[in-house]
């Protein structure tokens, strides 16, 4: 089962709508809102987010990023005052709330373990180094993105996902692929090139893979 994660907002809403945002590109992740006070108003509760530690566990750990500094100290207390933590471990990220949850469900989908997730909401790389040494095979090739929106949310995010099924480090105008931050902010547009690198023993199958994604064809 993938990291869960809990979003802790003073808002119910925000933190409903960010779990809707984010189940469209990590449909398998435990996401849980933990917004508002306990009578409904705009506030954090303690007790809320208690409960959605509990609900979010699977096993793997659980991630909680809060909106402002308040419902970050909120998540903190919670965590060290839990009477037993979870068995994959808990982490609190202070952290742009949307930008992080989205890159962090989408590296849970991936089935990144809990230290990736942080560095996925974070936007640091997915690894700490690439996955090959200089010798090891690469592969680049230059295409044109089809998509008439562009690379924007979705796309990066099954960007993201394809290419953690593969043993190599990739980059895409030199970004790295792993990190769903990194490649949203190309602001790559419909029709622009598209220079697609990898370094590993996979590095030829993921160029194929990641070239017709981006060119919109079946690899």
């Amino acid at each position: 089962m993938p990291v869960g994660i809990v979003f802790v907002s003073h808002s119910a809403r925000i933190a409903a709508g960010i779990v809707d945002l984010a189940a469209q590109m990590a449909p398998s992740v435990p996401l849980v809102a933990a917004g508002g006070t306990d009578d409904g108003g705009i506030g954090t509760s303690y007790d809320r987010v208690v409960a959605a530690i509990a609900e979010a566990d699977r096993g793997q750990g659980v991630l909680l990023i809060g909106d402002l500094g308040s419902a970050v100290l909120t998540a903190e207390t919670a965590v060290d005052l839990l009477d037993e933590s979870p068995a994959g471990g808990v982490r609190v990220l202070d952290v742009p709330i949307v930008e992080g949850g989205v890159a962090a469900a989408v590296a849970a989908e991936s089935g990144a373990d809990l230290d990736a997730v942080v560095r996925a909401a974070s936007g640091e790389s997915a690894s700490d180094a690439p996955s090959g040494s200089g010798s090891s095979p690469s592969a680049e090739t230059t295409v044109v993105l089809a998509d008439p929106e562009g690379l924007h949310a979705r796309p990066a995010a099954a960007l993201v996902r394809l290419v953690a099924g593969f043993d190599a480090r990739v980059t895409v105008n030199g970004a790295d692929a792993s990190s769903l931050l990194r490649i949203i902010a190309l602001g790559l547009r419909h029709g622009e090139q598209v220079t697609v690198h990898a370094q590993g023993d996979h590095a030829g199958q993921v160029v194929d893979a990641v070239s017709a994604l981006l060119a919109g064809r079946r690899a």
